[in-house]
């Protein structure tokens, strides 16, 4: 079973101090951990339950007031964490939906719940590197699948005001595939 955990900081400093702190108190599997726009630092990483659970609130407690947001996510589904900065090749060219967000923690909620609907394949989660602060999400399916992936990513992103924008294509001409998965 594994999941998530995600800590953005307001601080670098506080940032890096608190991935050295939750590094320390359980085995973690860090997924990524950097600066983002504009100014922040960001932690994800992922593991069991407990291990995960120990270095999220080790990371909450050290990240204090400079905490911007936080997420703990038991049993994210197995096709989000290799889409996080990566983009994942799919030979599937039927239906495209993108779902961008003002933060990087609903854009990884966005993708779990759309994914949890099913019948589509996460093909990118990217997580606020030039995009001053935002992030995106790229799926792929049947244009039913990638309907009801959308509903349900973009009702996550609203119910904390988070959603900037969100597109559904159906039969993307192939000219533009190269640019898709870049």
């Amino acid at each position: 079973m594994i999941t998530l955990g995600v800590l953005e900081f307001s601080s670098i400093a506080i940032g890096i101090r608190a991935l050295d702190e939750m590094v320390k108190i359980a085995p973690v599997k860090i997924v990524d951990a950097r600066t983002i726009c504009p100014g922040k630092y960001l932690i994800v990483f992922s593991g069991d339950v407990a291990s995960v659970e120990y270095s999220y609130y080790k990371g909450v407690e050290t990240g204090g007031s400079c905490l911007v947001d936080q997420l703990f996510l038991p049993l994210v589904h197995p096709d989000v964490i290799p889409a996080i900065g990566n983009i994942v090749f799919s030979d599937e060219w039927d239906t495209i939906g993108i779902i961008e967000t003002n933060s990087v923690v609903s854009g990884i909620e966005a993708a779990d719940e759309a994914a949890k609907t099913g019948g589509v394949s996460i093909l990118e989660v990217r997580l606020a590197i030039g995009f001053g602060g935002k992030s995106y999400v790229k799926m792929m399916g049947s244009l039913d699948a990638v309907q009801a992936a959308m509903e349900a990513g973009t009702t996550k992103a609203k119910a904390k005001n988070q959603l900037c924008m969100e597109t559904l294509i159906p039969q993307p001409h192939k000219e533009i595939k190269p640019y898709f998965f870049k």
